[in-house]
């Protein structure tokens, strides 16, 4: 190849080069971004890419590791030549370096073979005979390199199908004499191959159909590989060969002649149909090749079909099976092959069916009827797919499909019931479905409407495995399949009805009711207007049900109104549509009725929400019934109805729910007949057919036995007597096979349990008026004892409830007016107790049953105590020690649980109700069960505190009901007979004796001891807890204020004060109820408040000695309110305390603060003590707290206390003393100064005479530390005054002693900070600054010096704006403390001061010596002392600083040139701060000095200092005017360069001050229309592309407005290493002086980087660069260059 002479050709050349040779880089970084720029060069010149693509490949992947990157960039290349520019010679040296490639190795696939067919196939595009005729070369040599060369002919036709199907000739003249020789494993190739040419055959035939290539030649070609596709390769041994053999074949059958094919046939269809033998994916290939036969040998126009259908039966036969497992794929992955595969099949069946209809549907019944399922469930699933489009073939076959059909109706497989199903409801859309046979199919869906998920198990379905079917999917099939019929096949209708009605009665179609009934209630609305035929119609039958046996069938069904489909609802609405068929006076009681409860059942998770919603339905279900009956009024229909219901019980033989319900529907319907011997008839049938082991099912014969006792009560005993004599003889029985059959236990305590249920809804539902002899009867005969030897849980139970009941019975005849009454009942309870407590060795209770037993032994025994007699002494508290306990249960399960403790609180407040004789019985009463739930409403569990309150406040209410109304035994509320006769009787005893006792007086209610019980509780943690004990001290006041007053009580007092209290109280109580959100702690205060004025002077003292127990309250909330409240107290009525009471107090408070171990509230109680003090006499408590905390200094290690030393917190309260507090304060202060300091923290040559002269023991340091601590945190406002009134001296003591003690840190000793970090938090505590405290907590204990530093000079601008008053002071101490000799305070000092000067401008002298004490220690010998005065020099309030600014100015010049980085970053910051508020003529002298200082500093590691400078040298822009712009000029062209490589800066903080500066420089280098560019968001932008758009758009603009600085940014540049922008200036410029002096250069800089530099990411920057400057438009030349080719 000729070479250019030209230098900038060469250095074009050498570039690419390198470019590509960089595809083999190690990272891939590097790769990409050289494809890249390579893709982009091979458009502008695609031959010298070539070239260089051509240099690196001829050593092929030895020498080169990216040959896969070069095939690319050549494939790109190729694609991209002009026709004129490709020559021959050099595609064919091309093609040959890419086959030689292939032909190495016998690898195949890999991504360079890949990257290099694709290669051949761009040479092809553009020289289709050279490139063949390179692989013609191949094709006669080794086998290895065959495969690869086939396979880019393959991929040639598939890309260019014009110019590759006229040389297809060629190609099969040379392929097929070597086929025969190809090995198996390269089979699969030349078959894809072939597949891929007739591909592009059909292609070519459908883009020209006027010219056709295919000639004979190329016919007879194709013919020879035909025979040995199938001949030999479609019968290998090998799958893959096979498979793509097949392939290839379906491609080829409407090419070949159909002589060949038909010949073909007997064996290409078998071994098609062998395939289907594989996977998934192979039978999607074998369908689709299968189905171009079938349409080639079926569909041709130009013949008879090539096969007869019993040569198709074969292929049938085979597609079957094939449906039955892609049929339901929607379970599977594959699923879209799946899909496929079954639509291919069912187009294969179309296509047969399109010749031969008639054979095709002989032959899938008779597949039908072999019963073999996989066949049949295909067979089914083609007449489902054909039916609809073959009606009009198959129409006069009509009864051979309905034959075939019921025929199947007994298969037992899921799947073929599933498609028969499909195909039921298909046929009746096209009305196959007509006579008997269409009530079979019907009921077929009906019964397969009922299947449920249990099927699933069933053995006979585990046979064969046809897709996923359930029971569930076939039954939403049916579901929507027999609404279909009913909705949109108006021809149905007449089918349909009354055959519909058949199916509900039947048990087996029990699940499908709700359907069932659907469907009826459509039909009926659908013929609404026509209901007297439909009534004919009907009656015109005399095999459907009955109305009494529907209205007893659906009735019973209704139970369950949460059953799936709505089936409660859908059985309402069918009853409203077939109130035509019962009685006339039944309509217009349903039409109101039904309504009503679907409305109750219609919102199913509000229903949910009711725990009795079940009883509450079958309530409503019962009344119902019995209302309906009441308006019909017909004794026969009526007795023909509970024949119906007799009848129906088998259908409900293991089901006791709805068994439950028909016993209590029977016993509702014999409650409403007057004959007696069907009355016993019927209850004879109905415990016959119970089952008493079901709870549910003996609950609901019990409650049916009570329905009939209201009619016939006698009856019902004596049948109750029979079952009692009868289990009575087989005791002995029992207790005999005791040891051999527990059964029989079992079985006899389920009679015991239903006969005690029954007894006991005999009495509930009995008349009142013969209850009392019925009851007396009952216990005469001692049952209950019997029952007594019950074990099982469901008896116990059972038993209690009857218990119950017999009591509710007693209540009950009371509330009618007819009481007595109830012998035994002490006896009565002791079974209860028994039952309830007994757990027997052959049954254990579940926690669960057992509590449920519990519950209802608890409800019992509320019903007993509440009936005459009253309770003894003894069963009171028989009964109270067997049932407090389960205030102690756990709160799950919540919905048994929490009925329990309901029923636990009902019993007591009934005990309280019936016990005593007078008030102060009562009242005794009332505290011996209260002091009894005291340990639960201090109980540190949430749910027993809530408990217990609940219950105290329970039995208050009762308690001032009694003793306001008096009390009724039977448990009536307001005024009623059977309290006044009470009254009458308690008046009529007591009459004589005075109010006292008959009413409790205020001492018998023990105030002072009940208030501090429950006043904790309303600042309980639960809110309901807080609620309800506000609401007991309520009560008790109230109660308190009811009764006659206290003896020796003073007239004096103010009477309406404790009224007015308590109207408070309850105003608050009424705020908790109305609105749960209100602040918890306000409602406490007035709680506090009221109950404050409330209490008497005795209730008081008892109120404050009682008060330990509150303090050490396990709920911390409530210790700290019962705290608050004893403060409140003793604040507002201390005077009224004695000595004694005084004493007493402070000894209960200290005694709680010994006890309690929360930090907290040992700090709450202390204050109290405080409290007590201040209110009370001061000398009586501090004598005592001093005393002790001075004796455990002495006597105790208090830093080892558990708990810590309870005496240090006692130090809050001496702070609070008046005289004590300055002197405290004074002499801590004084001992702070003495403080001996460190020897790290003395100069060099000060360590030997600065030592106190009394050294001071650590102990007493340590003591101090913590006083000082304790006199801040003390919060009293003479503490806090006297601190505030020294707060300067204290800070500036503070501060001096941090530097100090960190001194002391560093070397080892950390106590002392602590210490002092310690007092320090204590002091911002003490004089409310949170700030400084929060400032302290995050940093006071880092020993880093800068961390330190900073927290000092944080205090100090905190103190500064929050007490600007102090600083003047602070600061004479702080500048006078700049000239000690030790380091460390120095820097405090300094510190404190730089942060200080900002806030001094108000005093002048001050300021004054403080900038001169700055300046002259701006030279100090410690680092720190240096930057920071200069650091504080810099923020002098900007009214003084103009006079300071050149002396500032002079030492920031100064200290740019430390040897300390630090405080050179810090003279560049200082800079910054003091360049915002100078004038001109101060800059002016050092902007040359500042300026080159800057830009040293500029390539500094530290990316904070590299920021900084930036940035000032950006703030330096504003002084480059006048005298000194062209000094300032020059310095800004040589930063340029590195401002610009510092935009893509790896730090943010850098890049941003890189912007900043660049913006601020741009006015003074006069380029216009710069102002959009620096504003676009390509300079703000972080991405590398937006950068180098503003880096290309920028040397536009220095080129075009700057071409004289382009020398000066040149060098700059080269010497910054700015790579992209030496590109852009180079690739940019026009100057040929320019381009003459740097392009050589900068591509040879490029060109070593990328060679040399061992940074990928400077390795892809140089990529990208070369690729710029190759496309920019001032190197044309290299456009038509080419690289010397030898």
């Amino acid at each position: 190849m000729a070479s250019s002479s030209s230098g900038i050709s060469i250095a074009a050349s050498e570039a690419v080069q390198v470019l590509v040779s960089s595809l083999a880089d190690e990272s891939s970084t590097v790769r990409q971004s050289s494809m890249a720029s390579l893709k982009d060069i091979a458009t502008l010149n695609p031959l010298l890419v070539l070239d260089c693509c051509y240099t690196v490949s001829r050593g092929g992947r030895r020498r080169f590791g990216n040959m896969a990157g070069v095939f690319q960039v050549s494939a790109l290349g190729v694609s991209a030549l002009n026709e004129g520019d490709v020559d021959p010679s050099f595609m064919a040296k091309l093609a040959k370096i890419a086959t030689t490639e292939m032909i190495s190795s016998k690898e195949l696939n890999a991504d360079w073979q890949r990257a290099a067919a694709g290669l051949l196939v761009s040479i092809g595009s553009h020289l289709p005979d050279l490139m063949i005729e390179e692989i013609f070369l191949h094709l006669s040599g080794p086998s290895s390199a065959l495969p690869a060369m086939v396979q880019i002919l393959a991929d040639f036709a598939s890309a260019n199908a014009t110019q590759f199907i006229p040389r297809l000739k060629g190609v099969l003249s040379r392929v097929l004499p070597i086929l025969g020789n190809v090995r198996d494993v390269h089979r699969p190739i030349f078959a894809n191959a072939f597949r891929c040419w007739c591909q592009a055959a059909w292609q070519y035939n459908m883009d020209t159909p006027s010219h056709s290539p295919l000639d004979a030649d190329v016919m007879s070609f194709l013919n020879s590989a035909f025979e040995l596709l199938l001949r030999v390769w479609a019968t290998s041994r090998d799958l893959k060969v096979r498979t793509s053999s097949v392939e290839a074949l379906g491609q080829m059958f409407g090419l070949i002649t159909r002589t060949q094919l038909k010949t073909a046939l007997p064996r290409l269809v078998p071994t098609i149909l062998e395939l289907y033998k594989k996977d998934q994916d192979i039978a999607l290939l074998a369908t689709c090749s299968l189905h171009n036969l079938l349409n080639a040998s079926l569909l041709s126009e130009t013949g008879p079909p090539l096969l007869d259908f019993e040569d198709l039966t074969v292929i049938l036969s085979t597609l079957l099976p094939v449906i039955c497992f892609n049929n339901d794929i929607k379970e599977n992955s594959d699923f879209s092959v799946g899909l496929k595969t079954y639509n291919e099949v069912q187009r294969c069946f179309l296509t047969v069916g399109l010749v031969y209809a008639d054979d095709l549907f002989t032959f899938l019944l008779n597949k039908c009827r072999l019963k073999e399922e996989s066949l049949t469930f295909g067979a089914l699933c083609v007449l489902k797919h054909l039916l609809p489009r073959s009606s009009e073939a198959w129409h006069s076959k009509r009864p051979l499909l309905v034959e075939a059909v019921k025929s199947l109706l007994d298969e037992q497989n899921f799947g073929v019931r599933k498609a028969l199903s499909e195909l039921i409801v298909v046929m009746a859309s096209h009305c196959y479905l007509v006579g008997p046979s269409a009530e079979l199919f019907i009921e077929y869906l009906v019964r397969h409407c009922a299947l449920s998920d249990r099927n699933r198990n069933d053995p006979e379905n585990s046979k064969v495995s046809i897709g996923a079917f359930c029971p569930i999917k076939l039954r939403a099939v049916c579901e929507k399949g027999l609404l279909l019929l009913t909705i949109t096949i108006p021809e149905m209708e007449h089918i349909l009805w009354p055959f519909l009605l058949k199916m509900i009665i039947p048990r087996s179609y029990t699940a499908a009711t709700a359907t069932v009934c659907r469907c009826i209630s459509e039909l009926c609305r659908n013929r609404s207007s026509n209901s007297n035929s439909m009534v004919s119609e009907y009656k015109a039958r005399a095999d459907v049900p009955s109305p009494e046996e529907l209205f007893a069938r659906l009735l019973v069904l209704l139970h369950d109104p949460l059953s799936m489909e709505q089936l409660a609802t859908q059985i309402l609405t069918v009853l409203c549509y077939l109130a035509p068929l019962f009685p006339k006076n039944i309509n217009l009681f349903w039409q109101d009725e039904i309504p009503k409860m679907k409305a109750y059942i219609s919102d199913t998770d509000d229903l949910k929400l009711d725990p009795s919603y079940q009883e509450t339905w079958d309530d409503m279900i019962i009344n119902f019934l019995a209302e309906s009956l009441d308006v019909i009024q017909d004794t026969d229909w009526v007795i023909s109805l509970g024949n119906a219901f007799t009848y129906q019980y088998e259908l409900y033989t293991s089901d006791n729910e709805h068994s439950a319900l028909l016993h209590r529907c029977l016993g509702m319907l014999l409650q409403k007949v007057d004959d007696r011997a069907y009355v016993r008839n019927k209850i004879d049938w109905m415990y016959k057919q119970a089952s008493t082991t079901n709870p549910a099912n003996r609950l609901g014969l019990a409650k049916a036995m009570g329905l009939v006792a209201a009619s016939h009560l006698d009856t019902v005993l004596e049948k109750l007597k029979d079952i009692l004599d009868n289990v009575g003889l087989s005791i002995f029985q029992r207790l005999f096979s005791f040891f051999s059959d527990n059964y029989r236990t079992e079985e006899s305590d389920d009679i015991h349990a239903a006969l005690a249920l029954m007894y006991g809804y005999a009495a509930r539902y009995a008349p009142s008026t013969v209850i009392e002899a019925r009851i007396d009867a009952l216990l005469g005969t001692n049952m209950l004892s019997r029952l007594l030897h019950v074990r099982h849980p469901t008896a116990k139970q059972a038993v209690i409830t009857a218990i119950d009941l017999l009591g509710g019975a007693v209540i009950n005849a009371a509330e009618s007016g007819a009481s007595f009454p109830l012998k035994k009942r002490d006896q009565m309870l002791d079974y209860i107790l028994t039952l309830m407590g007994r757990d027997d060795d052959g049954f254990v209770d579940s926690s669960l049953e057992l509590l449920h037993t519990q519950a209802l032994a608890l409800s019992a025994c509320t019903t007993l105590v509440s009936v005459e007699p009253k309770l003894t002494i003894e069963t009171r508290n028989y009964i109270m020690k067997a049932t407090l306990g389960f205030f102690a249960l756990p709160n799950e399960p919540v919905d048994v649980v929490n009925p329990l403790i309901d029923n636990l609180i009902t019993l007591l407040c009934a005990i309280l109700l019936t016990s005593g004789e007078d008030g102060r019985s009562r009242a005794e009463q009332l505290l011996h069960i209260m002091r009894h739930i005291d340990q639960y409403v201090s109980s540190s569990v949430e749910h027993q505190r809530k408990r217990g309150c609940l219950a105290v406040y329970e039995m208050l209410l009762k308690f001032r009901m009694l003793c306001i109304n008096g009390y009724c035994a039977l448990g009536c509320h307001g005024s009623c007979i059977h309290r006044k006769q009470t009254d009458r009787t308690l008046h009529g005893t007591f009459s004589n004796l005075p109010s006292a006792f008959v009413l409790p007086s205020r001492e018998a209610l023990c105030l002072g001891e009940r208030v501090i019980k429950y006043l904790p509780r309303c600042a309980d943690t639960n809110s309901e807890v807080r609620k309800v004990s506000a609401q007991i001290l309520d009560q008790l006041f109230s109660l308190a204020l009811s009764l006659p007053k206290p003896a020796g009580f003073s007239g004096t007092v103010d009477i309406e004060l404790p009224y007015s209290a308590l109207s408070s109280l309850e105003d608050v109580i009424a705020i908790l109820r109305s609105d749960a959100s209100i602040d918890p702690s306000e409602v406490f205060n007035r709680i506090v408040s009221s109950i404050c004025l409330l209490l008497t002077k005795d209730e008081l003292v008892a109120t404050l000695q009682g008060c330990p127990a509150a303090i050490c309250d396990k709920v911390k909330p409530s210790a700290e309110g019962a705290i608050q409240a004893i403060i409140e107290f003793v604040t507002r009525r201390g005077k009224e305390l004695g000595e004694t009471d005084v004493s007493r107090t402070t000894q209960s408070l200290l005694s709680a603060v010994v006890h309690v171990t929360e930090k907290h509230l040992r700090l709450e109680a202390l204050g109290a003590i405080a409290s007590l003090a201040e209110s009370t006499s001061s000398s009586i408590v501090f004598d005592e707290i001093l005393a002790t905390a001075g004796k455990d200094v002495v006597t105790k290690d208090i830093s080892r206390l558990r708990g810590g030393w309870p005496m240090q917190d006692a130090f809050y309260a001496f702070s609070q003393h008046t005289v004590l507090s300055f002197q405290f304060l004074e002499h801590l202060i004084s001992f702070l100064n003495q403080t001996p300091v460190a020897k790290c923290d003395l100069e060099k040559g000060d360590n030997s005479s600065h030592l106190a002269d009394g050294q001071i023991e650590d102990d007493i340091l340590q003591a101090a530390m913590i006083a000082l601590t304790a006199f801040f945190r003390g919060g009293g406002k003479v503490g806090k005054k006297a601190v505030e009134q020294s707060y300067a001296s204290v800070v500036a003591a503070l501060t001096l002693q941090f530097g100090s003690c960190h001194g002391l840190a560093s070397s080892g000793q950390h106590e002392p900070l602590r210490a002092l970090l310690t007092a320090f938090q204590a002091f911002c505590e003490c004089v409310g600054d949170l700030e400084m405290g929060k400032i302290l907590a995050r940093d006071g204990e880092q020993n880093e010096k800068e961390r330190w530093i900073n927290l000092i000079g944080e205090l100090a601008g905190s103190i500064s704006i929050k007490r600007p008053k102090e600083v003047r002071t602070i600061c004479v101490i702080l500048t006078e403390s700049l000239n000690r000799r030790q380091k460390f305070q120095r820097e405090a000092a300094a510190a404190a001061l730089s942060e200080f000067v900002p806030y001094s401008g108000g005093f002048d002298s001050l300021l004054e010596q403080m900038v001169e004490a700055l300046c002259r220690h701006v030279s100090d010998e410690s680092p720190t002392v240096r930057r920071l005065c200069l650091r504080g020099l810099v923020q002098i309030p900007s009214l003084h600083i103009y006079q300071h600014t050149i002396q500032i100015l002079g030492m920031i010049v100064a200290l740019l040139d430390d040897l300390d980085e630090s405080v050179q970053l810090t003279a560049v910051s200082c800079l910054l701060m003091i360049l915002e508020s100078s004038p001109d003529d101060a800059v002016e002298p050092v902007l040359l000095n500042l300026s080159v200082r800057l830009r040293n500093l500029q390539i500094s590691m530290d990316v904070k200092m590299r920021a900084d400078a930036f940035a000032a040298f950006g703030a330096l822009g504003k002084y480059g005017v006048g005298a000194q712009r062209e000094i300032f000029l020059e310095q800004i062209h040589t930063a340029i360069p590195r401002l610009v490589l510092h935009l893509h800066d790896d730090d943010l903080s850098v890049r941003q001050a890189c912007r900043n500066t660049l913006k601020r420089l741009a006015p003074l280098m006069e380029m216009e229309e710069s102002t959009a560019l620096f504003n676009s968001h390509r300079l703000t932008s972080d991405h590398r592309s937006d950068y180098q758009d503003f880096v290309r758009d920028l040397t536009k603009q220095f080129i075009q407005h700057l071409p004289s600085r382009i020398d000066t940014y040149m060098a700059s540049t080269i010497q910054a290493n700015a790579i992209y922008l030496v590109s852009c200036l180079v690739s940019l410029s026009d100057d040929q002086r320019i381009l003459s002096l740097y392009q050589t250069q900068v591509f040879g800089m490029l060109m070593g980087k990328m060679s040399r530099s061992p940074d990928a990411t400077v390795r892809a920057a140089c990529s990208s660069a070369l690729g710029l400057l190759l496309k920019s438009t001032n190197s044309l030349l290299w456009r038509t260059a080419r690289q010397d080719l030898k």
